[in-house]
């Protein structure tokens, strides 16, 4: 039987001492639990501390759909990184016009002009790990600094570092809680809900795209090809460094 409760509200929020053992736990019962499920023990846990982050490919599209349904207020970020594609710009615009999303822009404080100063001009070519560090990683650890915990659109077969992660899940990184409410799903579910419900998607999914994000790092693959090999392209980078796998260090 589950050891876990009937969900209710928890005020205050900040109440809670999460532990990586305690969120592990809930992470194992909810297992077989639907993204609906999944979510609502974190809204109801979490409340206004709880905020979605999206690099607006179709798993994120999913769950802004749902959580458009159960928490509209609910804050969804993105990274801006200066180097995103037009076409996953116009995505939000029509995620903002159909679901109603709120979304808060993270940036880094170092503009391009800046890190070409410090780094060269093409520092996304030959020290990618770096780039991300500063276009990505750190401005969402300063963003994270903010909250209690974050839902993201992460999925077991997606790559070898997230092959083992829960649906919620201790983020050791972030130092809080992390949600993953589609880690069992499969990319044809995530497509099919997406049909089912008319959402939008990045247009470039129809022209070799599966996985998108710098345009200076993602390249069209040949079908049949792993869907994120076209990522940091002819290196052995396969993670940003957001997702880092949920264990201590």
């Amino acid at each position: 039987m589950s050891n876990i409760q009937p969900s209710k509200p928890l005020f205050p929020f900040k109440t809670i001492q999460w532990t990586a053992e305690s969120v592990k736990q809930i992470g194992l019962e909810l297992e077989h639990s639907s993204p609906e499920t999944i979510l609502r023990w974190g809204f109801d846990n979490f409340g206004p501390g709880i905020v979605m982050a999206t690099g607006f490919g179709p798993e994120g599209v999913v769950l802004m759909h749902l959580v458009s349904q159960m928490r509209p207020e609910t804050t969804v970020f993105y990274l801006d990184t200066d180097l995103l594609f037009s076409q996953t710009y116009e995505l939000r615009d029509k995620l903002i016009e159909k679901l109603g999303i709120h979304f808060e822009r993270v940036h880094s404080g170092i503009s391009l002009p800046e890190q070409a100063l410090r780094h060269g001009d093409t520092l996304w070519a030959h020290d990618p790990d770096t780039c991300c560090q500063i276009r990505k990683v750190i401005p969402q650890r300063q963003f994270l600094a903010h909250y209690d915990a974050w839902i993201t659109g992460i999925r077991r077969d997606q790559t070898a570092f997230r092959a083992n992660i829960l649906p919620v899940e201790w983020d050791y990184a972030n130092k809080m809680v992390k949600l993953n409410p589609l880690a069992a799903w499969t990319s044809e579910k995530v497509w099919e809900h997406i049909r089912e419900n008319d959402l939008p998607y990045n247009e470039l999914h129809d022209y070799g795209y599966p996985s998108i994000g710098c345009w200076t790092c993602t390249k069209a693959v040949a079908v049949g090809a792993d869907p994120r090999s076209g990522r940091w392209s002819g290196d052995t980078k396969t993670e940003c460094g957001i997702h880092l796998p949920s264990i201590k260090k």
